[in-house]
């Protein structure tokens, strides 16, 4: 047995969650790198989503993020630009803004992020990563997120750390 097919053997997403977005200017790839997350997300059993028109669609919640299925990516490969939407988001750039998108990952469990884009993309990313626990400790004591109230539920709450 080759070392790569051990290495997808040994992987696993039980209990947990991605959430792919596309962000900042559209791009050759984007859609291929959209279906390998979600096909790769689904094959190691953990749950996907996408979030609709980037930054902007993790700041506004709501309908702008969706369960991803395997069928759901299907027939993409050929389609120009990014089929789930790629915006810019200003609320972002502020800590409220930020505050705003943790909350809606935290209410449908999300565990992991995949920002797909150049460079200012993830840096956003990387500054979300950065404040990512404090941004929950502020959820939680403004009762917008649940508590960890076992250790065995901790990752849950700590995740994207």
């Amino acid at each position: 047995m080759s070392n790569s097919r051990k290495f997808f053997e040994s992987l696993t997403g039980a209990g947990k969650s991605i959430a792919v977005l596309t962000s900042g200017g559209d791009a050759q790839g984007m859609n291929a790198a959209v279906r390998a997350v979600v096909r790769m997300g689904i094959y190691v059993g953990a749950k996907v989503y996408f979030i609709h028109e980037g930054y902007q669609g993790m700041v506004d919640g709501g309908d702008n993020i969706q369960e991803a299925n395997w069928e759901s990516v299907s027939s993409m490969l050929q389609v120009g630009g990014t089929v789930i939407g790629s915006a810019r988001c200003a609320e972002f750039r502020a800590r409220e803004g930020r505050l705003r998108a943790a909350c809606h990952l935290v209410q449908r469990g999300i565990t992991n992020l995949c920002v797909i884009g150049g460079d200012g993309s993830l840096t956003g990313a990387n500054l979300f990563r950065e404040e990512w626990s404090g941004l929950l400790q502020e959820l939680v004591q403004s009762g917008r997120a649940p508590a960890a109230r076992q250790p065995i539920r901790e990752p849950a709450i700590s995740h994207l750390e």
